[in-house]
């Protein structure tokens, strides 16, 4: 019996450089494996998403895994997703769709930056709680739910410097905790924790941007913003926030390919 082989990449999203942003394995497929093996493989790779993609006509249907299960939205591996195919398996292209369980989301190579086209989350204000206190190590000034629990601090130092208690995240609502603040050299700083993901922490969120965004341009009464994830690695993302979408840009830089032994 023949073995099986995948091409693999891992892209740094959200940043030029390497060991910086937020990495995400990439494999584009010529046909679907059974969800048995894709989890196997992002639970081999233990990076925070695995983004499988096969071409569908002129689009490509794809899917984000963590270790944890499979995601309904993930901004840094789709623009890793479609930097690989527009640098190596369709060199040249300058715009991609994807087909995915958020809908058809269109990135658009622009120079070295590559604009993603996202669904804004509906946020719905809830009260900020004891447990999310205790959670965080410091007091939310105000709370907010979509599919993830956004929290807004009063100083990016705080957010900055936090060290949540992943146990207690854990109990929180929503998928992933999201934590923002007004930012000093960036409209905003956040940070990302999504113990529920088997992730603690997720360097560069796109997805959690498509609920921190919205809320600072609302707040700050601007529609072009520039946002920083404050996590270890780091990362920029450079926003026009339009109505319930979200233009989402940043750029990228290739870590490693590698074969994969499917088996």
């Amino acid at each position: 019996m023949m073995e099986r082989t995948l091409k693999q990449y891992v892209v740094d999203a959200f940043t030029d450089k390497v060991f910086a942003g937020n990495p995400a394995a990439v494999c584009v497929m010529d046909a679907w494996l059974p969800d048995e093996h894709l989890m196997k493989i992002t639970r081999e790779n233990n990076l925070s998403e695995t983004a499988f993609a096969v071409k569908a006509g002129d689009s490509y249907r794809l899917r984000w895994f963590t270790p944890g299960g499979e995601i309904d939205l993930c901004g840094h591996a789709t623009l890793a997703t479609a930097y690989v195919i527009t640098r190596f398996v369709e060199p040249g292209r300058k715009q991609v769709a994807f087909e995915t369980l958020s809908g058809t989301l269109t990135v658009t190579k622009k120079g070295d930056l590559l604009e993603m086209d996202f669904p804004a989350y509906n946020l719905k204000p809830v009260p900020v709680t004891q447990a999310m206190i205790e959670a965080i190590g410091a007091e939310p000034r105000e709370a907010y739910m979509g599919r993830d629990l956004l929290c807004v601090m009063d100083s990016e130092d705080t957010v900055r410097n936090m060290k949540p208690e992943q146990s207690k995240v854990l109990a929180l609502d929503g998928l992933l905790l999201q934590v923002t603040a007004k930012g000093s050299e960036f409209d905003c700083v956040s940070r990302s924790f999504a113990p529920k993901c088997n992730v603690q922490e997720d360097p560069v969120c796109g997805s959690g941007h498509c609920h921190i965004l919205p809320y600072w341009a609302k707040k700050l009464g601007k529609t072009e913003l520039t946002a920083y994830q404050a996590s270890s690695r780091g990362g920029i993302i450079y926003a026009m926030v339009d109505g319930e979408r979200i233009r989402m840009s940043g750029k990228a830089a290739l870590y490693s390919e590698a074969i994969i032994h499917v088996g």
